[in-house]
């Protein structure tokens, strides 16, 4: 007999059919002769109770029934008796397609620290929180195709490995089939690279966005979703080895119409995991809403999960220049009581997360859109503003800000002309030999055009409300961590 899904199970509503359920022991109870076993099999937050009839089954169908077992049941879907289910199966038959020793199996059915969990990153699927994690995962990568798909992006699959640095902060991961312990030197005593597989130097990618430009620039409108590198030797909360990124380009998109399409485009994939996946957001939201009634109350979130996707949604976004925002950081009480920890603002310096939060969470009571910003602290390809005041110079570039994280989406207007373009890359110093291709685009058939980046972990982290990007995120790859 064809199994069935337990989302659908719970949905149907349908009782008194015969049906056969697969999936994982959450639970097992006994009572009188009767077993309660909570089933899941991931296609939703909620359990089915399967009721086994002791008497009638005998006490050997459930004996290995051990939470983590894998058991197939058919029975019949009835009306459940019990509170926090409408329908619960009254099996027939019980069979264990796998068992899970309880003094073996790590997962048992008792908190488990996020710690521990990352150490068994091969059973956390199967805990609440962390399927929960997953299947949003699911529905943001799917809103995300669906949002660029309807308004007729084409999906660009930019190179995983690359003679290039996007950013230029040379954090990258190193690709090459040479000897490790005898690699082959030039005149110079240098790595001879010459002889590698590709016959130069190539790394992981750290954005698409540089190949992305290339579609752009000949089809109009593309994006890129894929996987990035960055050899960070950091350990914070916010930091991964490999991580995802969102990077839509568009040919003839001024910095305005980059900031319009940024804001409607965050505003869409979050509105649809509201619509999409209420139960698994109110589970997640409670499960916040525990954490925060545990810390200190002045450490606390003034906004609880839903509300602060509901803040995105719900509202416009407040657009202020970086100069602007400055005038209003210093002007402000916050500033001017100390309450800061980098309490010395000035012009030109980079904004840190509690800069960004002040704007949003305090000042403008709304999500913020900061643009033109200092030349200085932005990447080599940002178009520059005319006329600026010397010693504040500045780029058009623009990132979103939002409660509870700060910045969540960054991006800029970028610069078509040669000449310009080519003298940043001289003035950085930064190799012609791996940008020249990059610098054609500007010498035939050039075109204002703009883009932005958003990291897909920590929109996972701001929808879900997990504080460790290391959770959001099936395998993380951090330092000194390259398990599963």
């Amino acid at each position: 007999m064809k199994h069935t899904k337990i989302a659908h199970l719970l949905q149907s509503g349908v009782a008194n059919t015969t049906v056969n359920v697969k999936g994982w022991v959450r639970t097992k109870r006994g009572s009188k002769g009767v077993a309660f076993i909570q089933l899941n099999d991931g296609s939703t937050i909620h359990d089915i109770q399967i009721v086994v009839n002791l008497d009638t089954l005998g006490e050997d169908c459930v004996k290995n029934a051990h939470t983590g077992a894998c058991l197939s049941v058919t029975g019949t879907l009835i009306a459940s008796q019990g509170s926090g289910q409408s329908v619960e199966v009254q099996a027939t038959e019980v069979v264990v397609l796998g068992e899970a020793n309880p003094e073996q199996y790590p997962m048992q059915p008792k908190a488990h620290s996020m710690e521990f969990l990352r150490e068994n990153a091969h059973f956390r699927p199967r805990t609440k929180t962390f399927s929960t994690v997953l299947r949003l995962r699911h529905g943001l990568a799917f809103a995300i195709h669906k949002f660029f798909h309807d308004k007729g992006f084409y999906y660009l699959h930019s190179p995983i490995i690359t003679g290039s640095d996007a950013e230029g902060a040379g954090e990258m991961f190193r690709v090459t089939t040479l000897d490790a312990q005898n690699p082959p030197l030039n005149e110079h005593k240098a790595v001879d690279y010459s002889q590698d597989f590709f016959g130069k130097a190539t790394n992981l990618t750290v954005s698409g966005q540089l190949e992305g430009e290339i579609g752009a620039m000949a089809m109009g409108d593309i994006y890129t979703f894929g996987p990035t590198f960055r050899a960070e030797n950091s350990n914070t909360a916010r930091h991964l080895a490999e991580f995802w990124m969102i990077e839509p380009e568009m040919a003839f998109y001024e910095l305005e119409d980059n900031m319009a399409l940024a804001q409607e485009f965050i505003q869409y994939v979050i509105r649809f995991a509201l619509e999409n996946y209420p139960d698994d957001l109110k589970f997640l939201d409670e499960r916040l809403a525990k954490e925060e009634s545990q810390k200190k109350a002045e450490e606390r979130s003034e906004m609880g999960l839903i509300e602060k996707l509901r803040f995105v949604v719900d509202n416009d976004f407040k657009k202020l220049s970086y100069s602007e925002a400055i005038k209003v950081l210093l002007s402000s009480n916050h500033h001017k009581k100390g309450k800061f920890q980098y309490n010395e603002i000035k012009w030109g310096m980079d904004l840190q997360s509690e800069h960004e939060r002040y704007l949003v969470e305090k000042e403008f009571k709304q999500p913020v859109i900061l643009f033109n910003y200092p030349k200085n602290i932005k990447s080599f390809y940002m178009k520059q503003n005319e006329n600026e005041e010397v010693g504040k110079e500045t780029v058009r570039a623009m990132d979103i800000l939002f409660p509870g994280i700060g910045e969540m989406i960054g991006g800029s207007q970028r610069e078509e002309s040669y000449e310009k373009l080519l003298k940043v890359v001289t003035d950085k110093k930064m190799p012609l030999e791996s940008l020249w291709w990059y610098l054609d685009l500007r010498k035939f058939g050039t075109a204002p055009h703009s883009g932005f980046g958003l990291g897909f972990e920590r929109l996972i982290m701001f929808v879900t409300g997990m504080a460790n990007i290391r959770d959001v995120i099936p395998f993380p790859r951090y330092p000194r961590s390259a398990e599963f």
